[in-house]
């Protein structure tokens, strides 16, 4: 309910239940709050350890959630204050679209002769690559939302609840005009729509991706890809990292920094 009340969202919530029912499965209902403490937390990280099946970065999204809770629940003197550390996990590189790849899923389609969908499609993975805005800032943009004539887009729907705008490019910018003359809709539409001139869930993005991808024989077919692969071509290119941060609606300069170093290779 505090979550709740401080504007968290659904999905946000569902991930604390779903870290905290992980944690209850370990240390059973008998347990009282003064009886958490470092080692049995410390206990708990390795009873998943030993599943083998889930990864040290796994184990860390478990903690982020109850390290939460414990907190929320020290902070109101219901258990006794210590500190959760994180597994040490080994940082891989990402994962991102190849060039070729690019150039087979970026090969426009006939709009006299494709369909809606493969249309739009296409525009999405246009779009996603071009700002590497998540899939839920996606979904949510508005018509209303872009600024042809000051080349940017309003993002009013973003993961840290902090609107913001970013500028667009030339090319993508004659890409969504073309598109809206198809799309058509008032300003108060969402831009990308399913068949019926709905709103597109994330739900059925990562779908429409899907498809799209492997019909052209890419067997990579992750939405989120695109905004590692629009990182690494930032940097590639001479992007500074502070500008990047603000794009990607990081509040933090560390996650970008990681970029970096995942992609020292290629520069």
């Amino acid at each position: 309910n505090q979550k709740k009340a401080v504007g968290l969202s659904q999905k946000s919530i569902k991930y604390y239940i779903s870290c905290y029912q992980y944690f209850k499965e370990y240390i059973g209902e008998d347990i009282l709050c003064k009886e958490v403490n470092s080692d049995l937390v410390l206990n708990y990280i390795n009873s998943l350890k030993d599943k083998n099946t889930v990864r040290d970065t796994s184990i860390n999204t478990y903690l982020r959630g109850i390290r939460a809770i414990l907190y929320f629940l020290m902070e109101r003197g219901y258990v006794n204050r210590f500190k959760v550390e994180f597994v040490r996990a080994e940082k891989k590189i990402k994962e991102t679209y190849t060039d070729e790849e690019l150039a087979i899923l970026l090969r426009k389609p006939d709009v006299k002769t494709s369909s809606f969908a493969e249309y739009r499609n296409w525009v999405l993975i246009c779009y996603l690559l071009g700002t590497g805005n998540r899939s839920n800032t996606v979904c949510n943009i508005k018509i209303k939302d872009l600024d042809f004539e000051s080349h940017e887009v309003k993002l009013q729907v973003v993961k840290n609840k902090k609107q913001y705008i970013i500028p667009l490019s030339q090319t993508l910018e004659q890409t969504l005009q073309e598109y809206l003359t198809f799309r058509g809709g008032t300003p108060d539409d969402y831009l990308f729509c399913n068949i019926y001139g709905e709103q597109l869930t994330t739900d059925a993005l990562k779908n429409c991706i899907y498809k799209y991808n492997t019909k052209r024989g890419v067997s990579k077919t992750s939405t989120h890809l695109f905004r590692h692969t629009f990182a690494k071509k930032w940097i590639l290119n001479g992007g500074d990292i502070f500008r990047l941060q603000k794009i990607l609606g990081h509040s933090s300069i560390d996650i970008v920094k990681e970029y970096v170093n995942m992609f020292g290779v290629d520069l």
